[in-house]
């Protein structure tokens, strides 16, 4: 369906929706997918574009999480590796193997992290990705051309999930449309309507784009809305206990010929106590993230300094060939909604557990995990919702549930993987539209048949929608994203039905939004 048919849902006052969501980044996606494949009536609301905030700002790993085994969190590595199968099962256009090496530089570092990866390998089961090995410091700089040699004793290989975050956001959303469910982008929750007992029992919202505001019933509401999860709780009680710790993590983007070879180096341990990985991706190298604990939140953070400068020193540690600020492609940041602990002492520190709460008011919120395990959550919000909303109870079926664009045929290699089976309808608009089947640009992968695709089927309203999250474009190149913007504006004016005040506006917007992005 298109997002004007969803519209037209919500224009309808009669309509109670069994489920309304608030928040469209994984876990509010995972939770209409959930509800919707049991056959409920729901709702989804994201006031940016699906996955904008958090949840396409990730290091695009499904991964069971080595640092949190370190902290002796069994039970959450048990369930991301699980979860991790699952995904690979019902997704395996969108989750695939990625092998990574663990680097030693110290004598006692192949004992050490050999012993604790194979202890990973046998927590994943038979969900495993493939065995750990240790390597001799030849095979490692072998898998690794791009590794420092200097120092280096040997290495500790491991396998693990990758990933395309705001993809899969964008799979999820299609396949809760596949099954019923409405997600609408671009509209913000402004309020929740209340019954005469008080208790929660719909929201008031704005369609950002055309103005319009909407009154909208249900017999659940849902609080999933990551960072903004405090805000939609203040609006059910403003005296309630703030629930989120915010931390800003970035990542930069380096050119593959600084790691070489298809396997990423996994290091336990930086200055600030967080994994870094140097993840190859989309072509690229993906290194991060940082860990900066933050007061307040926003959409579209900016990265600091002093964060860019020590991924930028720490690559140096660790890769043959240091890249400086002027190797770096792009520069994304990412805001962690982690749960908030008094006795904490660094955000680094803090469980990625979800935590579940149903106010006095009947709002429930949902909050904390990551996105591996985005799928349980979603089966645990939503059989709290069913018995909080007083619905019947139907079971969870998303074990089994092949998502949108499933398929065993593709190649990993090549961008368009992350269509699944719909790769070749991108490709067969060229009939239509021969001058569009080029490449965007020299230094990217994508073709302006991508832009057509995500205006036409993929819910793409902005400029900033089709370059950041349908293709990832400014994630993998800003400056080349910066470039092309003005001709996927006119393409996109063409399918939307925009004039040229339309496409100037999108074009200020978007290089204005890429500034955050490009290291100087």
């Amino acid at each position: 369906m298109k997002r004007s048919d969803y519209i037209q849902q919500m224009e309808d006052s009669s309509k109670v929706w069994d489920f309304i969501i608030i928040g469209g980044g994984a876990t509010g996606l995972g939770s209409g997918l959930d509800a919707a494949a049991r056959g409920y009536s729901v709702l989804l609301l994201e006031q940016g574009d699906f996955a904008e905030a958090t949840s396409s700002r990730s290091t695009k790993m499904v991964h069971g999480g080595v640092r949190y085994l370190a902290q002796g969190n069994i039970s959450l590595v048990m369930e991301a590796l699980y979860e991790r199968g699952i995904l690979k099962q019902n997704a395996p256009h969108m989750c695939y193997n990625q092998k990574f090496i663990v680097p030693d530089y110290k004598w006692w570092g192949l004992p050490y992290y050999g012993i604790g990866l194979k202890c990973y390998d046998m927590l994943a089961r038979k969900y495993s990705f493939g065995p750990s090995q240790i390597f001799t410091k030849g095979k490692v700089m072998q898998e690794v051309p791009g590794v420092l040699a200097k120092g280096l004793k040997g290495g500790v290989t491991y396998h693990d999930g990758q990933f395309d975050d705001a993809r899969l956001a964008l799979t999820l959303a299609r396949t809760m449309a596949d099954m019923g469910g409405s997600p609408m982008n671009h509209t913000k929750v402004t309020g929740l309507v209340k019954n005469s007992t008080g208790y929660v029992c719909g929201v008031q919202a704005e369609d950002k784009l055309s103005g319009k505001s909407y009154e909208l019933k249900a017999k659940a509401v849902i609080n999933a809305t990551g960072i903004f999860t405090d805000d939609v709780m203040n609006m059910d009680n403003p005296e309630h206990k703030k629930l989120i710790a915010p931390s800003q993590g970035i990542h930069i983007v380096i050119d593959r010929e600084f790691l070489g070879g298809e396997t990423g180096i996994m290091v336990p341990k930086t200055d600030d106590g967080r994994v870094i990985f140097f993840v190859p991706w989309h072509g690229k190298v993906v290194v991060g993230t940082t860990d900066t604990a933050l007061d307040g939140v926003c959409m579209e953070p900016k990265p600091l300094e002093e964060e860019i400068n020590f991924l930028v020193e720490h690559s140096a540690r660790y890769l043959a060939k240091a890249p400086t600020r002027a190797d770096v492609r792009s520069v994304f940041t990412g805001i962690r909604p982690l749960i908030a602990a008094g006795d904490s002492e660094s955000t680094s520190a803090l469980s990625r557990d979800h935590y579940l709460t149903v106010s006095p008011n009947k709002l429930l919120t949902i909050a904390g995990g990551k996105w591996t395990t985005y799928r349980h959550m979603a089966e645990d919000c939503i059989d709290n919702a069913i018995q909080m909303g007083g619905l019947p109870f139907r079971p969870c079926v998303t074990k089994n549930v092949k998502l949108h664009g499933y398929t065993e045929e593709f190649d990993h290699n090549d961008h368009m993987h992350v269509y699944g089976s719909e790769a070749a309808e991108i490709m067969a608009l060229a009939e239509e539209s021969p001058e569009l089947d080029a490449r965007m640009h020299e230094r990217l992968p994508y073709s302006w048949l991508e832009v057509v695709w995500a205006a036409r089927h993929e819910w793409a309203q902005t400029v900033g929608d089709a370059l950041s999250r349908r293709t990832r474009a400014l994630i993998i190149d800003a400056k080349a994203a910066n470039e092309v913007a003005p001709k996927a504006a006119e393409i996109m004016a063409k399918e939307l039905g925009k004039d040229e005040a339309w496409v100037k506006e999108q074009v200020e917007q978007f290089q204005e939004l890429a500034k955050n992005y490009i290291v100087d």
